[in-house]
């Protein structure tokens, strides 16, 4: 029988490879929700950075995992492990150390992948080494399930992204007047973009705390109360603000929001000329010149490696292999353009909070059932509680993860798919949002990860040319989505075997 605090040795592994599996993540999925911004030039790859280490950190901390047996998904027969308890313990282990290993590889390729995908196959693997295929479901309620959403999660994000994509192009973009228009549709959009998003952070995070549970009807209905107040604000303010800004040349500053009614004329921004442009140039070569000097000391070999991640060129714009594809897409008005960048900030922020209170359950999860066994000694039942150090521990993974490694995801999600501006990449984060939150509700499996891919490629399609979409890199990440069950699986299966049925020294 196992003893309180025994195994501490695989309690520690499982706590260095839950971080490496929660890094990968945030190297992986949690660039899925920044990387349209980037890629249109809403957002910087140190904005977004900063801005993600936030609300991935909030929503994982605040809004994760309630419970400890979540990660499996019912793939596994838990109680199969009840009179030996270690063996979970052990198996967990190799499941994480398994999904770290893919997770990372795949990022290091540029592969957008799942990784609760990753880490469910991993449990399969693990649960067919240890009691054969029979402990695995592979029905419709496990496994053929995530084979389902490969097909399933592109092709409804792509349908619903071209439609938002196609309303704004037809209705503001098409139009003569499509700056007036879309100064019009910004409280529209933004009450759209809040409606939906609320109702996917609270119908989905709400339940992994100790809160009253609403029905999904009074969510709707709060989400959308709370909306309609937020896009009356944003009509009266920030639809003035940008017209001052943009139309006027004003020098609005961001904190001028909610003073733009009451503020008088604010001065001119004089155009940039030429002079302007080449003065620029000189300063941004001498301030190079002084950036390549400080490197040569200790402290800037350090900040650079410290900012490696977040230095990146990820946009991919001046990729002469993406030439032909960029030049495919139709470009419109650039003032119309820049009226979708916040709203894009906004949907990338709401679905990286949502990200994170959800998809930290595959990095703590299995942490947390090695954590209660190893104090415990017995296996966790459903209502077993998440410990607060374990999500804040994978969150701060998460972070780091994104902070150093997340710019091979961005690129691969921006530009380098199809051409993204900032209404592009609103159309297809909002897409993304809308499918998520009506697939759950009907039972339909779906992927973040596969959802942004797919909406990515369907609003590029809203071109017009089959030819502005890289297809051979959608083939990429298509591949890297059917083989990361198995990969994962066949890891920590290997692992498990190895370990469990390795000959005992003799005592």
């Amino acid at each position: 029988m196992m003893e309180v605090h025994q195994y501490t040795h695989v309690f520690v592994m499982a706590l260095i490879f839950s971080f490496a599996d929660a890094y990968g993540m945030g190297a992986n999925d949690v660039a899925n929700s920044f990387a349209t911004s980037v890629a249109s030039g809403t957002l910087t790859l140190k904005q977004a950075t900063c801005i993600a280490i936030f609300t991935e950190f909030i929503g994982a901390f605040f809004l994760g995992s309630g419970t400890s047996a979540t990660i499996s998904g019912g793939i596994v027969d838990a109680t199969r492990f009840k009179d030996q308890p270690e063996l979970l313990m052990l198996g967990m282990t190799t499941s994480v150390l398994g999904s770290a290993i893919w997770v990372i590889f795949a990022t290091s390729r540029g592969w957008p992948v799942s990784s609760t995908h990753s880490i469910i196959g991993a449990i399969i693997g693990m649960g067919i080494a240890a009691y054969g295929g029979g402990t695995v479901k592979w029905g419709y309620n496990g496994v053929a399930k995530i084979v389902t959403s490969w097909f399933v999660s592109p092709v409804i994000a792509a349908t619903v992204s071209s439609i938002i994509y196609l309303l704004s192009k037809y209705l503001i973009f098409e139009k003569e007047n499509s700056f007036q228009r879309g100064l019009k549709a910004v409280p529209v959009y933004i009450f759209f973009t809040f409606w939906i998003n609320l109702t996917f952070i609270i119908s989905k995070g709400l339940p992994g705390t100790k809160a009253v549970k609403l029905s999904f009807g009074s969510i709707i209905g709060i989400s959308a109360a709370a909306s309609v107040v937020i896009a009356l604000i944003s009509y009266f303010f920030y639809s003035s603000w940008l017209r001052r800004k943009i139309v006027n040349k004003e020098d609005m500053k961001f904190y001028h929001i909610f003073m733009t009614p009451f503020l008088g004329p604010q001065p001119i921004i004089p155009e940039v000329t030429e002079a302007d442009i080449a003065k620029n140039k000189e300063k941004a070569d001498l301030e190079a010149q002084d950036q390549e000097s400080q490197q040569l000391t200790a402290f800037g070999k350090f900040k650079k490696a410290a900012l490696r991640g977040v230095s990146k060129d990820v946009r991919n714009l001046d990729n002469p292999d993406l030439e032909d594809i960029h030049a495919r897409a139709k470009k419109y008005n650039n003032d119309t353009e820049l009226l979708f960048e916040f709203i894009q900030v906004l949907t990338s922020c709401a679905a990286s909070f949502a990200h994170g209170s959800n998809d930290v359950s595959n990095a703590v999860g299995p942490l947390s059932t090695v954590y209660h066994i190893w104090k415990s000694a017995v296996v966790p039942d459903k209502t077993s509680q998440v410990a607060l150090w374990n999500l804040a521990f994978c969150a701060i993974g998460i972070d780091i993860g994104l902070a150093t490694y997340g710019y091979h995801i961005m690129r691969t999600l921006g530009n380098n798919i199809t051409y993204t501006t900032p209404s592009r990449g609103f159309a297809a984060e909002l897409g993304t949002s809308l499918t998520i939150v009506t697939a759950s509700r009907i039972g339909l499996p779906v992927s973040t990860t596969h959802c942004i891919t797919g909406a990515m490629v369907g609003v590029g399609l809203c071109n017009g040319d089959m030819k502005a979409i890289n297809w051979k890199m959608f083939a990429v990440c298509f591949l890297s989505w059917v083989i990361t069950l198995p990969f994962a699986g066949l890891m920590s299966g290997l692992l498990f075997a190895l370990i469990a049925y390795s000959p005992q020294k003799a005592l």
